[in-house]
Order: structure tokens, then C-alpha cells, then sequence
């Protein structure tokens, strides 16, 4: 049995009483102070981790604007504050202790936008490709590119003044930034803008915080304006945080403080809304992989690439080209990036002209392919391949693949780690290929592997050492590399920090910046926040402070992860190896990962925020002195004696009554989750959370009782064939309000499913497909056996959609085969589901043997539901290691695809058919979409793939009374539009809890992609 956890970190009461005045002061957002909420904000893409007192999500300007007034109250002069925007930082930028303040779960409206004078404005948790997804029907976009563009806000670009690909042309967000609505300390709003010198005199003039604050700023930087010129690198990723430099227009006629608030990292102010210059799409657009022998090659192509007038040049090296390799993601760009017969791709330059003009972009690629063509011909410069992309789609498939790099580097093997911390150096590109060979000197000294890709257009290449963060000689390593690669950058006339901001790398602000300009940083924080409240130990501290600054070798996370034993910390490889790159917060509705965090957007209901939450339980558990993995050994095998049963009930009786354990807040979270599994392939990591979810709930469960439903819908397979054998007389009181409502209240389940009537056994009634017996087949000799194909078949379609089977069989038999249904064998996925793994593991091992046993028959067995077929492929192997056997159970596209190919009419547009993907399936079989289009097109058909996310069934998760909400809100994400919008005739689905879902909400189902063949032949 678990122990409790009854500690958790308390609250100041200052804290305590500055939330509860807020509230009664008419603050509309949220609060939390939960430590589950805490840790979800301890960390971000970095390796830091720094627990919030609490946190607040407010809804507008106001809300912030009623934050910083109550902040200027002296009960509250304790408390700091830090907004946080994505929590996509790599250098733990919006990480601190006091009030974090997050501006992404409600402030993310789109208010205004004048394409005529190309702005637009917007709230600062507005992510970044939310805002090209608005302005892409207007033929706009908002320039400035960075890798986790699907969610990152632009407050936090704003604040951190981010850029990446194209920057050379695009510039940075600084470069973006019209205005800005910004809430000071003390409530006080200052709104920016570009004005003349003049009117900033007038405005320096005045009283309160405002006129203090353009006083300093106009006297600092205009004072040290001969210095600033001369200290500020001739970068396209110029000296940021605070940009002196471009404070002043260069002809010093305008002045513009919302220079000075772009790459704040939080610590000056609020930013609460900003004006933002758009870009017209380009008309035309022209991509080139090239591939190198060596990544020094690709590197040394720079200044060549240059010349070419690209729009951007992206480097990968073959680690991040290797790793993607093995990530779903490859499937996706392998025909864009194709092997060089006899060579090994080292290196490639992803290289993009775009542009209005179409003859000009032609010639520029014309021009560099005849380049291309000498350097191979001559076997010069490493060239050795190159391909050109000129569809839209592709250009952003290869994108997509880049942008996952980032976080495809945490997936390397083994516990060191390439992890952020001189990442985004940036030299002149001219002298990037000697500075890597210094950098690559440097790490190959102390032994170490690392990945490395980037911009080396603008000279930025982001290096990622192996580190390993539980190892406390590894971690002062990362501290010595940090003081080697800052005078490495410096003598070569580059920036430490080319586009990820500071975070805790600034005490090497010094460094850069001078002692003279250093203070003037220091003046202008003084003007801003003189008791150092907003966001403290970052950028710089204010003249009157002697606070420390936040550094390199602060707490991170891996101090708090080595407190749990090695052989614990392997066997929850997926919870610990998460390194917070935040892929699943993205916003688009249409992306299967993660529809629990999309729908509540609340952190702690994400793959990253349950990783977090498993880690301090495991941690701990540790403090405790217990193991989990001995814990799990030693588990009782059958029925639980009548002592643990009174315990647990005595536990969960005091749990009702209020009494904490933190394995309550973990316990909620994992409740959450619709066990989907898009974050075993979809997430960079892969860390599958429906494999660690099981752990936790079987051991949750040793303290606490079970609720009834958990035992229903694992023991499912078990009456469901029962029930089968009269199911009108079972769907009469199914049907009944009564039941329906005992259900909801008793037991927590809803919308309870009818069986099939008439039953597949009654359909089948004298079919030779179900009298045909497996010892049959045995006898039959292997002439006998060919042409038959095995059905197996699962408890969800054969006892509540079993039309479905029925279909199956006759489409066989139309195919000139002779099916045969195997005997129902128990799949066990709801068991799994729900935590029941010793009962999991006795229903996996007895199928798995009526399988192999079956196998033996060399026939194909084929099933028709992806999420119970692919958890003999997964859960299985997990549960029995070695002991699962040579079996293979095909999905029904699988098999079809196996078959010859005939002569097939051509695909019809008034033939049409509309797929909508089931998650699991389409993630982990992401080729499937494309493969059903095939099969259509040989039946002279057109399949349509729908992109759609979860439709929020997920088995029997939206049958649970606690999930209903959740569960219409996830369907109506991405799933309703579509279905409202086309043919329901036409609308196909695999999984059977996806038609279900249709059906419970739309009143009639759509069918299975077999039965559209069927009805088509």
C-alpha cells in the first residue's frame, strides 16, 4: 500500500490574503494555489525548476491592471510577480517563486485588424500560428518564425523579442511591434508608440510613474547614445533586454519606449496587448534540400547561400536528421528528403526563396541549382544531393520537421540529455564554420555528444550538449561550458543570447553590455519597478537593490529527479524524460495531442503537466523511503483480504472528509486523460502517459477504494457476451429514463450503449464464417486453409456495433474469400484503462496464447476497431515482454492493402466519402489515411481524409458522468463542424467509440470505412 502524502508546500499568508482581496475586489479570472497547479508552473523548456507561491489567470487588461494596484498596497509589498506567456522559455525566463501570472488561458482574443494599414492587434496569450490562422484568409502574416510557433504567445515573444527562420529578412519581433498596452506596478497603464522626440519630452514631463519612466529612458539613452552605438554588436540578432540601441529611430528624430518593454523577459511590466505589423503572404514560394557529406560542409555553405538571396537558409545535422528518422514525423517529409544512393547524408541546408515574382524566384532557383549541379559534378564543397519542394504542403512539412527537432533531441538514448543552455549564440555568419569548430573543440574535449541545427543565415546555430542534470559533477560541467562558450562568442564578435532571451544566463550581462551600459539597464529597472518585484534576479537588478541575480548554476530540476532511485527513474522513462518542450499545449484543435489540455486548457491536464506531477510523487515516495517497483511486485495476486478492504475504505473515508494526500491531486489529473495515446507517438519524447496513468491507479488503489464503474468497465468483456444473448430484453431496461438517471447518480456512467439487436450470433445464424471451428481449420490441410481469413473480434464492435462485423464478413466473402469469425477471446484494453494490470496481464497472456495458437494456421486474422487491435501491438508488449509470441492481428486496411492490385475504374468526384481519423490510429499508424484513400480509389471511389482531433469518446471516458462536459466540448473542438457541414451518408470512422460519439450527439451514426466498400461493390 502507497503511504499518504500529507506535505505539501504551504502558502505565506500575505499570498493567502492578497488572492482573497483580489477576488472580493472583482478580479473575473482564476486563481490557484494547489501544489499540483504550483509544479505545473515550476518548469518550462529549460532545465530550472522554481516553484510559484501561487497563480492567477486573468481575463483582461483589467484584471492586470487590478493586480498591480492591489501589488502597490504595502500589505503586499512582499510579494513578487512574473507573467508567463507559452512557458516555451529555454532559459527559464518566466520562472520564479511569488505570484506567476499567466496570460495564455484566457487572454487570447484577436481584437482588431486593419489590413488596409497592415496591423493588428491582439491580447498577449494570442499563439503564434492562432494569429497566421486568422490573417491567412486576409493574405497576411505575422512574420517573425520561431519552432514552437503552435504555442508560443506572442506576449512571450514580445517578451523575450524572439525570431528564427528568415530573420535576416523578417526580423525580429521587435522589428514587428507597432504598440504596446502595458499595466505598471501600481496599476498605472502605459500604451507605446513610435512618436516624435517632442512628444516624448511632453510625456517626460508629466507626473506618476509614466513621466518618471520616459524621463529616465529619454536621458539614459540619449546620454550613452555614442557608447550604445559603438558596445551593440552589427547583428541581425542585435543586444536585447533592454534594446537601447533602438530606442531612438537612427536619425534620432523618433523615439519609441516599446523598444525598451520588447525583451523584458517580464520585469519592467505587464504586457498585456500589443499592435503588431503584418506581412503579405508571398505569391510564390521555393524550397531546397540540400544534403551534405559532413554538417562542417553544410555549415561552410553560409556565405554561398548568402549570395543565392534566399529568403532563409535552416541547417540540421545528422543526430536531429536520425532522430526524426525514428519520429512519426518522418513518414511525412522521407519522400522530400530521400536517401543518396551510396552516400550518408551528414548535413542539410534547408534553403527558401519567396518572393511576388515568379520569373525572379525561378531565376534565383535556376541559379543555384546550376551551382548545385557543378559542386556535385566536381565533387566539391560536400554537395551531394539536393531536392526541390514547390508545393505549399510540402514547403510545410519540411518546416514542421525542423521545428521538431527541438524537441526530437531530448528523445536521444541513454540518461544524458542535449539540453538548452548556450543554445542560441549567435556570430557573424561569415565566421559561424570556425566558431562550431572552437564550440565542437570545446564539447568533444569533455567527451560529450550533442545535436546542433539552426539559422546559418543570421549566424545562430543552436548547440545542445548531452548532459546528464541527476549528475552533480555533470551539472557544474554545464556551468564551466556556460563561462567557456560566453568568451567563445565574444571572440568572435557574437551574442550569447541570439533569440532566446536571457532568463537565468544573465549574470553574463555584464559581459556584454559594459559596466557603464550595465548601469544605465539598471536606471531604467529603477524607473520601472524600483522595489524589484516584476520577475526579480532577471535581466538586472535596480540601482537601490542588492539582490542576487538568478544564474546558470540555479536549482534545476535534476536536484529534485535524483532523489529518486535510478532503477524507478528507468522504469518511468516517459515521466521523467519529458523535458517540458510543451508540443502538446498546441492550440490547434485539429492536432490529436492533447484533447484534455485543449479543451480545459489548464496545464495540469497535459502530457507534460501529469509527467510533472508523476515525477514529485515518485520523488516523494522516495523522501519516504518507498519503492513503487517493490510496491508493484508485491501487490496481492487475487481478491484483496478483508483487512486491506477496511483499510482502504477507511482511507477513502477520510479522503471524502477532506483530508490531503497529494496522491489526490495526481489521482485527478490522471483521471483527465482520455488514455488517447497521441503523446506515445506525436510527442517528441514519446512519453506515453496512459502507460505510467495504469501504474499510478493500480497503486493508488492499494490505499483507496475503487469506484463501482471502474469494475464495470473492466469487467465488460465478461458480461457484454452475455447480455448479448438477449439483448432486446436488456436494451428495454437500457432505455428506461430511471436507469439512465440510478446510472448517473450511483454509479457515474451515462448514455449507456445498447447492444446490437439482433446479435452478431443472430445475424450470423447458419453462416458458415461462425459454425466454422478453429480445431476445423487445424484438420483442414494447408491447401484446404488457403482463402480463408480469420475475424477477430473485440467486445465494443461485436456486442454493440456488430453490423459492423457482419459487414466485414460479407465484404470477405464479396472479395472472393472465406472468413471465418474466431471465438470472442477477451482483449483486455479496459482493464489497462482503468489500473486493473495484474488482471491486464492474466487476460493478455491467455489471448495472446489462443492467438499464437491461431497464428499457427498462417492465415491472415484481422480486426476491425484500430484502438483494441493496436493494444495487442502495445499494451501487450509491455504487459508480456518476450512471453507475447509471433502474432500479428491486421486492421482491416492493413489487409486490404495486402491484396493484389486490380484494374480499377478512375475515383469519381460525385463518388465521394469523408474519413474521420480515430486518434490512436492516426497516430500511430499515420500512413493510415492515405492507405483507405488507396483502397477507395482501387473501387473507383474518392476518400477525402478529414482533419479532425479526438471526438472526445475515448472508449468509455465520455461516458463518465464527471467527463460529459469535457467530452461535448472535445467533439465540438473539431469534430462537429465537419460532420455538420458534409454528407452524414458519406462520413466514415474505424473506431467504434467514434461513431458512437456521433451517434449519442448527432442522433444517427456514420459508418464504418468497410461498409462504404461494401455498398460500393
Amino acid at each position: 500500500m502507497i503511504p499518504q502524502i500529507s506535505q505539501a508546500p504551504g502558502l505565506a499568508k500575505p499570498v493567502i490574503d492578497f488572492l482573497h482581496e483580489l477576488k472580493f475586489n472583482g478580479f473575473a479570472g482564476d486563481s490557484a494555489t494547489s501544489y499540483a497547479d504550483r509544479l505545473t508552473m515550476a518548469t518550462d523548456n529549460s532545465v530550472y525548476q522554481l516553484l510559484p507561491d501561487a497563480v492567477v489567470f486573468p481575463r483582461s487588461t483589467d484584471d492586470v491592471a487590478l493586480i498591480g494596484k492591489l501589488a502597490a498596497d504595502p500589505r503586499f509589498a512582499s510579494i513578487t510577480f512574473t507573467p508567463r506567456g507559452g512557458g516555451t522559455g529555454t532559459n527559464g525566463q518566466s520562472l520564479n517563486t511569488g505570484i506567476v501570472v499567466d496570460m495564455s488561458r484566457y487572454m487570447n482574443r484577436i481584437l482588431d485588424v486593419n489590413t488596409e494599414q497592415g496591423w493588428v492587434k491582439v491580447e498577449a496569450g494570442v499563439i503564434k500560428d492562432q494569429l497566421n490562422l486568422f490573417l491567412k484568409p486576409l493574405g497576411y502574416f505575422f512574420a517573425p518564425e520561431l519552432s514552437t510557433s503552435n504555442r508560443a504567445t506572442l506576449g512571450g515573444m514580445v517578451n523575450t523579442d524572439a525570431s528564427g527562420q528568415g530573420s535576416l529578412v523578417y526580423g525580429k519581433t521587435s522589428d514587428h511591434v507597432l504598440g504596446l498596452r502595458a499595466v505598471l506596478l501600481g496599476g498605472e497603464q502605459i500604451e507605446t508608440r513610435a512618436m516624435s522626440i517632442a512628444d516624448a519630452e511632453e510625456l517626460a514631463a508629466g507626473e506618476g510613474a509614466a513621466g518618471r519612466i520616459y524621463r529616465t529612458v529619454l536621458d539614459s539613452c540619449r546620454a550613452r547614445r555614442s557608447l550604445i552605438l559603438e558596445k551593440f554588436p552589427k547583428l541581425n540578432r542585435f543586444l536585447t533586454g533592454y534594446d537601447l540601441r533602438h530606442v531612438f529611430s537612427d536619425d534620432m528624430q523618433t523615439f519609441d519606449l516599446g523598444r525598451i518593454l520588447t525583451g523584458s523577459e517580464g520585469t519592467l511590466a505587464f504586457i498585456t496587448e500589443a499592435r503588431l505589423d503584418i506581412t503579405p503572404l508571398p505569391k510564390v514560394r521555393r524550397l531546397v534540400n540540400i544534403k551534405y557529406d559532413s554538417f562542417n560542409s553544410a555549415l561552410r555553405s553560409a556565405p554561398f547561400m548568402l549570395e543565392a538571396h534566399a529568403l532563409s537558409v535552416e541547417t540540421v545535422d545528422s543526430k536531429v536528421l536520425d532522430l526524426a528518422r525514428e519520429d512519426i514525423i518522418w513518414h511525412s517529409v522521407k519522400e522530400l528528403i530521400q536517401d543518396v544512393p551510396g552516400r550518408e547524408v551528414l548535413g542539410l541546408n534547408i534553403v527558401e526563396f519567396a518572393g511576388d515574382d515568379l520569373s525572379l524566384i525561378n531565376q534565383q532557383l535556376a541559379a543555384l541549382c546550376q551551382r548545385l549541379d557543378g559542386l556535385m559534378a566536381a565533387r566539391q564543397e560536400g554537395v551531394i544531393g539536393y531536392q526541390i519542394c514547390d508545393r505549399p504542403a510540402d514547403i510545410e512539412r519540411i518546416y514542421a520537421m525542423r521545428k521538431k527537432a527541438v524537441g526530437l533531441l531530448g528523445n536521444s538514448k541513454g540518461p544524458a540529455k542535449p539540453i538548452p543552455f548556450a543554445e542560441d549564440t549567435c556570430v557573424p555568419p561569415q565566421h559561424l564554420a570556425d566558431y562550431i569548430v572552437e564550440f565542437r573543440q570545446l564539447l568533444d574535449s569533455h567527451h560529450l555528444q550533442y545535436g546542433m541545427f539552426g539559422h546559418v543565415d543570421a549566424g545562430v546555430l543552436h548547440v545542445r550538449p548531452a548532459l546528464d542534470m541527476c549528475d552533480p559533477a555533470q551539472e557544474v560541467l554545464m556551468k564551466t561550458l556556460s563561462d567557456r562558450v560566453v568568451a567563445l562568442t565574444a571572440k568572435y564578435g557574437g551574442l550569447l543570447w541570439g533569440e532566446h532571451g536571457k532568463g537565468f544566463r544573465a549574470e553574463y550581462s555584464p559581459a556584454f553590455f559594459g559596466e557603464t551600459l550595465y548601469e544605465e539597464l539598471r536606471r531604467i529597472k529603477s524607473a520601472f519597478d524600483p522595489y524589484n518585484r516584476l520577475n526579480p534576479g532577471k535581466i538586472c537588478s535596480p540601482l537601490e537593490s542588492r539582490a542576487p541575480m538568478k544564474t546558470v548554476d540555479g536549482v534545476k530540476r535534476g536536484a529534485y529527479d535524483r532523489q529518486i532511485p535510478i532503477a524507478v527513474r528507468n522504469s518511468f522513462r516517459g515521466a521523467m524524460e519529458c523535458n517540458g518542450n510543451g508540443l502538446c499545449f498546441n492550440f490547434d484543435a485539429r492536432s490529436p495531442m492533447c484533447p484534455s489540455m485543449k479543451i480545459t486548457g489548464d496545464r495540469i491536464h497535459s502530457p507534460k503537466g501529469r509527467a510533472t506531477l508523476v515525477r514529485e510523487w515518485l520523488r516523494l515516495l522516495a523522501e519516504q523511503g518507498v519503492d513503487p517497483l517493490e510496491l508493484e511486485k508485491n501487490l496481492p495476486a487475487g481478491m484483496a483480504s478483508l483487512r486491506d478492504l477496511v483499510a482502504r475504505a477507511r482511507n477513502s473515508r477520510r479522503a471524502d472528509r477532506g483530508e490531503y494526500d497529494f496522491s489526490h491531486e495526481v489521482k485527478a489529473a490522471m483521471s483527465g486523460c482520455l488514455a488517447c495515446k497521441a503523446c506515445s507517438t506525436q510527442c517528441p519524447i514519446k512519453i506515453d502517459v496512459p502507460g505510467f496513468r495504469s501504474r499510478f491507479l493500480q497503486l493508488y488503489h492499494s490505499r483507496y477504494l475503487r469506484p463501482l464503474r471502474d469494475h464495470l468497465v473492466a469487467g465488460v468483456e465478461s458480461y457484454a457476451p452475455l447480455m448479448a444473448r438477449a439483448p432486446s430484453f436488456f436494451n428495454f431496461f437500457l432505455k428506461q429514463p430511471w436507469l439512465n438517471e440510478l446510472s448517473r447518480k450511483r454509479i457515474g456512467m451515462v448514455d449507456l450503449p445498447l447492444l446490437s439487436a439482433p446479435s452478431l450470433r443472430a445475424q450470423l445464424a447458419g453462416h458458415r464464417a461462425a459454425d466454422t471451428t478453429l480445431e476445423q481449420l487445424e484438420a483442414m490441410s494447408a491447401e484446404q486453409r488457403q482463402g480463408h481469413v480469420l475475424v477477430v473480434q473485440d467486445p465494443f464492435t461485436s456486442y454493440y456495433d456488430a453490423g459492423v462485423v457482419t459487414d466485414f464478413i460479407r465484404l470477405v466473402e464479396k472479395l472472393g474469400f472465406k472468413p471465418v469469425l474466431l471465438p470472442f477471446s477477451p482483449n483486455g484494453k479496459a482493464q489497462h484503462i482503468k489500473g486493473f494490470l495484474q488482471r491486464f496481464a492474466k487476460t493478455a497472456a491467455k489471448t495472446a496464447d489462443f492467438l499464437n495458437r491461431t497464428a499457427l494456421l498462417g492465415l491472415p486474422m484481422v480486426g476491425v476497431d484500430p484502438a483494441l487491435v493496436l493494444c495487442y501491438r502495445d499494451e501487450y508488449r509491455e504487459a508480456l515482454g518476450d512471453g507475447l509470441g509471433n502474432f500479428k492481428v491486421m486492421l482491416v486496411h492493413e489487409w486490404l492493402m495486402g491484396l493484389p492490385q486490380t484494374l480499377s475504374p478512375a475515383p469519381s468526384a460525385e463518388n465521394t466519402w469523408y474519413l474521420f481519423g480515430h486518434c490512436t490510429e492516426s497516430t500511430e499508424l499515420p500512413a493510415s489515411g492515405q492507405q483507405w484513400a488507396s483502397i477507395f480509389s482501387r473501387f473507383g471511389a474518392r476518400l477525402e481524409n478529414v482533419s479532425v482531433g479526438c471526438c472526445g469518446m475515448a472508449g468509455t471516458y465520455g461516458h463518465e458522468s464527471a467527463n460529459v462536459e469535457n467530452s461535448l466540448g472535445i467533439y465540438a473542438l473539431s469534430w462537429q463542424q465537419p460532420l455538420q457541414r458534409l454528407p452524414r451518408t458519406r462520413c466514415l470512422a474505424t473506431g467504434y467509440s467514434c461513431r458512437s460519439q456521433v451517434k449519442r450527439i448527432e442522433g444517427e451514426g456514420i459508418r464504418h470505412p468497410l461498409q462504404a466498400l461494401l455498398e460500393i461493390m
